[in-house]
């Protein structure tokens, strides 16, 4: 996929030139494998004529050293020029999550369209040489979903949750339209994980749990992107190369954890996580992404046996295998900029978005060394060369000139916004509907309450116009439909009545209210849960329901999530729920199911069943049908129907093993694992006074980044650089929301972890906000700090109630940690926390 921005990996300050020894594949311990001959067979479906072999075999025979390993780099948009590209021949770049053209928020698609004429002409224009165009890779992870205005619909949970088809193939062509609409030729999507652990961060980009049905939908999107090999349509100008990720097994690492490490014999390897690919090759699929992950202790981008002998060998796989947002630099001996393991190892295309000058130098000097073969070169490069002549990149036409680019354009269109509310509608599922309650009258007076109701940032998820998803505003999304519009369109239009009171507070009477709640949107990493209790320790949604209920007001919930979640008192606290997983910007396909027609009869019904099983207690993460003891709550394939007229559960347990405590202290940040529904942010005021954000793991912007670092483990801290900069800050956040914090006054302690990395050249300060987004400076409090630059870890204890001003209390605190700065310097934080107590000075500073 390219979570381009994505991982934890992910974002530096700037180009880093490390000029290391190479690290040799094969470094580790040889393994004993079953052989490629126990792995299931493949072949792609297409084949070169005679004299499209012959001209990729002329253009090899015709190319410099030089021009081949250019030829298998791609490098980030914002880290490379168009005149660089040419120069170094680069063969592919890439725009991360949340990486626009000129780093321009919510670009337009005509800077889009733009950008990707200036790179295709530098390509075709060198110095001399081969003239070879370059291919742009996008992340469309459930529609378009960089770009603004851009169709998005519900996730790969959700749509594994419809199970069908030729939905899905629909939803691949529509995307493929609007990418193609802005000139971009190849998108890092279907992921094709099978999920075995819903704490990964990753989960709603699965499918399913069930391994035959992410095969058969695998096959569908990957036709509905490039279209029917075989046919006109394969790969013409309103399809797009794609690619299935992340080979092998980054749904079955121990603990669910982002990048980790799948400890799973090779049959378990094979029956549960591999049936996507070969399902995916025989539709034709032409890019395969190597995964961050390993397999058993081996990082997949140095697997030989699994990349070369399984996948190009056993499987047939003739196109091009991608790596991971610097993936090959976690390859032990490896660096972002020098690794000829991965070469090696079988990637042929380098995602190096930012140190791609030094690791074109040292992939140079290894093949003169024959660390790396002229043969594994030349078929890399054949490989990359193959793919775009099929994609018919060597056609001599600019992208603003080919058919589908935006004199047609096909951004946001009603016939895609169409298909995607309708993908709503199909992927709901209804997990209980006591008492007939469902479908509701629209001629009522309806109450519309919880944070998702009116946020459609919550509605699309992660990957949505930014890599995490957050600091989004419905502003971000043009075109796009909320829940609680669609909802007050539905009853408006049949003479009754929608409130909208997020808070639940209305001062007259409600027929009935929906709630609209779930989680904040969050990416990869960042996504890891310890459990699958919702809002553990806080639950504020909970208390929302309660207190409609204690109203005597009935109550329709309506569930936003990446995953199942243990969420037995929501569901008490509901006459009806319904599990909306993140449907993206097509929100009034929620109302068209829930609501009636005139004569009181289904509009839709529900066809939506669960493609996860549903936990029972909040420690059954790791909860497959094939797995001893599968006991959930509601098992795959569940979801009730109005037809049918089931009412799902009555009361259920909520004292259950793995409840979260009411506490001694509440995490935020701890271990590299960020607790829902936080989220970390950075903001930057620069020239002008404009203010930037974005979020960690994301490309710097010109005066700060953020990136994800290493304490005590791997990716366990996060590091501000800044530079030059009026204001540099990270913080964390929930999306514009508030929690009661009040059980720490007045004796609890802020505690973290700092590290100052450079001298600062100007001071430090920590701080809390109190409130809602709209109150800005005035709802904030800073404390000074004084630590020296000794790149050493130090733990910071402070009382709360230093933050503290006449009138303030916890009950409302929307950032329960920001560290502000200006001018130059770089610091690394971790372990963020609230404590009830704790030893050691906490006086307050000066």
């Amino acid at each position: 996929m390219r979570q381009m921005l994505r991982a934890p990996a992910a974002a530096g300050v700037g180009v880093i030139l490390v000029l290391a020894a190479a690290c040799a594949h094969g470094a580790s311990k040889p393994e004993r494998h079953l052989g490629a001959a126990a792995w299931p067979e493949a072949a792609g479906p297409v084949r070169d004529s005679a004299e499209e072999t012959a001209r990729i075999e002329a253009l090899l025979e015709r190319m410099t050293l030089e021009e081949k390993v250019g030829q298998i780099m791609q490098a980030e948009i914002n880290e490379i020029t168009p005149d660089e590209a040419r120069r170094y021949h680069i063969g592919s770049i890439l725009n991360g999550g949340g990486s626009t053209p000129g780093k321009i928020r919510n670009a337009r698609p005509g800077d889009w369209l733009a950008l990707a004429d200036a790179f295709y002409k530098a390509s075709v224009t060198p110095d001399g040489g081969v003239a070879i165009p370059v291919i742009w890779g996008t992340d469309a992870m459930h529609g378009h979903s960089n770009v603004t205005g851009a169709t998005l619909f519900p996730h790969n949970i959700a749509l594994g949750a419809a199970a069908d088809p030729e939905l899905i193939r629909q939803i691949g062509e529509a995307t493929a339209r609007e990418v193609r609409a802005t000139g971009i030729d190849w998108v890092f999507a279907p992921t094709v994980a099978v999920v075995q652990n819903d704490r990964w961060g990753r989960t709603y980009e699965s499918y399913s749990e069930n391994p035959a049905l992410v095969q058969t939908l695998a096959s569908a999107m990957v036709e509905g992107l490039q279209g029917k090999p075989g046919t006109p349509q394969f790969l013409d100008r309103e399809h797009v190369v794609a690619t299935a990720k992340h080979f092998l097994a980054d749904g079955g690492t121990f603990g669910g954890d982002d990048q980790g490490d799948a400890r799973i014999i090779e049959r378990e390897l094979i029956d549960i996580h591999s049936p996507g690919y070969p399902a995916a090759i025989k539709a034709g699929v032409q890019t395969v992404m190597a995964s961050y992950s390993s397999w058993n202790g081996r990082k997949m981008h140095d697997n030989g046996y699994l990349l070369t002998d399984v996948l190009k060998g056993r499987m047939g796989f003739d196109g091009l295998v991608v790596g991971d947002w610097n993936g090959h630099g976690q390859v032990p001996g490896c660096t972002n900029a020098n690794c000829a393991a991965a070469i090696n190892a079988g990637i042929d295309l380098i995602m190096v978005p930012q140190d791609w000058k030094a690791l074109i130098q040292n992939t140079l000097a290894q093949v003169r060394a024959e660390e790396i073969s002229i043969s594994r070169l030349n078929d890399a490069v054949r490989r990359v060369l193959r793919v775009k002549m099929r994609a018919g990149l060597f056609d001599g036409i600019s992208p603003s000139q080919r058919a589908g680019s935006l004199k047609n354009s096909a951004i946001g269109n009603a016939m895609h916004r169409a298909l995607a509310r309708q993908a709503v509608r199909e992927t709901l599922v209804l997990l209980k509907n006591r008492n007939g309650i469902l479908p509701l009258l629209p001629g009522q007076t309806v109450l519309v309450a919880g944070a998702g109701a009116d946020h459609l940032g919550m509605q699309a998820g992660g990957w949505s116009v930014t890599w995490q998803g957050i600091d989004n505003t419905n502003q971000d999304f043009p075109g796009a439909t909320s829940i609680y519009k669609g909802i007050r369109d539905t009853v408006e239009s049949a003479g009754g009545k929608a409130i909208l009171a997020v808070d639940g507070e209305y001062a007259g009477r409600a027929d009935v209210a929906i709630v609209v709640f779930g989680e904040f949107p969050y990416a990869e990493g960042l996504g890891d849960v310890p459990t699958l209790e919702f809002e553990p320790r806080h639950k504020t949604s909970l208390a929302l329901l309660k207190k409609l209920q204690s109203r005597k007001i009935p109550v329709v919930s309506v569930f936003l999530s990446g995953r199942p979640l243990w969420v037995n008192p929501e569901l008490n606290a509901s006459d009806a729920f319904v599990a909306a997983w993140q449907p993206g910007t097509e929100g009034a396909g929620v109302a068209d199911v829930l609501f009636a027609d005139g004569q009181g009869k289904p509009r839709y019904d529900f066809k939506g069943k669960l493609s996860f099983s549903w936990p029972k207690t909040p420690l059954q993460e790791k909860l497959n049908p094939h797995h001893p003891a599968y006991d959930p709550l509601f098992p795959l394939g569940y979801g009730l129907n109005y037809a049918a007229g089931a009412q799902g559960p009555g009361k259920l347990a909520e004292n259950v093993p793995g409840i979260a405590k009411e506490e001694a202290e509440t995490p935020f940040y701890v271990e590299g694992r960020l607790l829902q529904p936080w989220i970390i942010s950075f903001k930057n005021q620069g020239k002008g006074n404009q203010l930037l954000s974005g979020e960690v793991g994301m490309l710097p912007t010109e005066d700060v980044s953020v990136r994800l670092s290493d304490k005590d483990g791997h990716n366990d801290a996060v590091t501000l650089s800044w530079r030059n900069a009026q204001l540099a800050r990270v913080s964390l956040e929930q999306g514009g929301n508030a929690s009661n914090l009040a059980q720490y006054q007045p004796e609890g302690v802020l505690s973290f972890d700092l590290k100052i990395n450079k001298p600062l050249s100007d001071g430090l300060s920590v701080g809390i906000k109190f409130g809602i987004p709209k109150c800005e400076a005035e709802c904030e409090r800073h404390l000074p700090l004084s630590q020296q630059a000794d790149a050493k870890w130090h733990k910071v204890v402070l009382k709360v109630s230093c933050f503290l001003k006449p009138g303030d209390n916890f009950e409302r605190i929307s950032i329960p940690f920001l560290l502000d700065s200006k001018g130059t310097g770089e610091v690394s934080i971790a372990n963020v926390r609230w404590i009830k107590s704790a030893k050691g000075n906490t006086d307050c500073p000066d």
